[in-house]
């Protein structure tokens, strides 16, 4: 009797994973545009510079956006969503295009389509509602939301029990789950993000603006004092690293808040005007700042000390927000790299090189 071969008890999608080649780390490929730039530099060197180009670019580009206003940020989120969420469903896909099973693509999209009326249908009313009126479809959009959310998601429903396959019922609802999980995941995080963009931009700025520069600060002091290392899942994070970029965090976001604190574009909620006949002009960002973005007197504790050991006045004038950004960028500093540990765990599991949920996780 012949020695049966390993290969032939595992299932076809293991088979294809298998085969796939966990992503190395780092840059790989040089752009050409910037091949004279890096030439003749070591590869470390070479991957510094195209690192520092391309995050002023991102960075120029993320100014201008905000430069645009909370409906361009809206749509760049929603951008992002799609995005991440491809990137999810692309692994499961993977699965199915082996076994040759029908609709998993065209079911996750449609439940994405369907998730997304269902979080944005009456919110988004606040901030529109004038432009909704002019338009009776909208109206009835938003008169039967919930009928129709729910209509649409039985119909979903449906369509998933009339493709189930014989001897792959236990994939099929796996991969079932797997979109309902990564719905969760990104649509309710994108709509909480679109919140707090429409209640004031700076909710969203001075978090985002703290993972950048976590994830920026932490590379530049690993980068050049690097020792120790932090994690096995990212070998090349370490210690001084996650330390350095953790404090110039939290500097970083003391410093940005109380800048933008000052502007009633950065702090005002997002509101409609029906008073121009501009459509796009109407969205007015200009309020009486709350108590938040007001400068307060605070008392520092005698107990402390710190006036006579830091020199430190007994009375500060400071934004309330700014105590809110401390924590914020406290948090920014711990839990944030996490997200990209999280993703290159994720990648190397799967062993598939899942380019944009790297830089999306947790803002990254």
């Amino acid at each position: 009797m012949s020695e049966s071969d390993p290969d032939d008890e595992k299932p076809p999608d293991e088979l294809y994973l298998e085969k796939l080649q966990v992503p190395k780390g780092g840059t790989d490929k040089t752009p050409e545009l910037l091949t004279p730039v890096v030439h003749g530099l070591s590869d470390k060197w070479r991957n510094y510079v195209i690192r520092f180009i391309f995050t002023w670019l991102m960075i120029g580009a993320f100014c201008v956006i905000i430069y645009l206003g909370p409906y361009a940020l809206m749509v760049i989120t929603l951008a992002v969503q799609w995005k991440c969420f491809q990137e999810i469903i692309n692994i499961g896909y993977s699965v199915y295009r082996v076994h040759g099973l029908p609709w998993f693509r065209s079911l996750s999209w449609y439940f994405l389509i369907t998730s997304n009326y269902f979080f944005y249908g009456e919110s988004l009313v606040d901030y529109s509602s004038v432009i909704v009126n002019r338009f009776e479809v909208f109206k009835w959009l938003i008169n039967y939301h919930r009928f129709l959310s729910f209509s649409m998601y039985i119909i979903g429903f449906v369509w998933f029990v009339l493709s189930l396959v014989k001897k792959y019922y236990m994939r099929q609802f796996s991969l079932f789950a797997w979109t309902h999980v990564a719905l969760l995941i990104v649509v309710t995080q994108s709509y909480l993000i679109i919140q707090n963009i429409f209640e004031g931009m700076i909710w969203f700025i001075v978090p985002v603006s703290m993972i950048v520069c976590n994830d920026v600060m932490a590379y530049m002091f690993g980068f050049f004092f690097g020792r120790t290392p932090l994690i096995k899942l990212s070998p090349k994070k370490t210690w001084e690293g996650f330390i350095g970029g953790g404090i110039s965090t939290v500097l970083f976001g003391l410093i940005i808040s109380y800048y933008l604190c000052q502007f009633p574009l950065f702090v005002c909620p997002t509101e409609y005007s029906d008073e121009t006949n501009s459509t796009w002009s109407s969205f007015g960002l200009d309020c009486e700042p709350s108590y938040l973005f007001q400068i307060q007197i605070y008392k520092v504790p005698s107990s402390f000390g710190l006036s006579q050991i830091f020199g430190i006045p007994d009375t500060l004038n400071i934004y309330p927000f700014q105590l809110h950004s401390l924590s914020m960028s406290i948090f920014s500093s711990v839990i944030g790299p996490f997200g990209g540990f999280f993703a290159s765990g994720f990648k190397r599991a799967f062993k598939i090189k899942v380019r944009f949920i790297l830089s999306a996780t947790s803002y990254k």
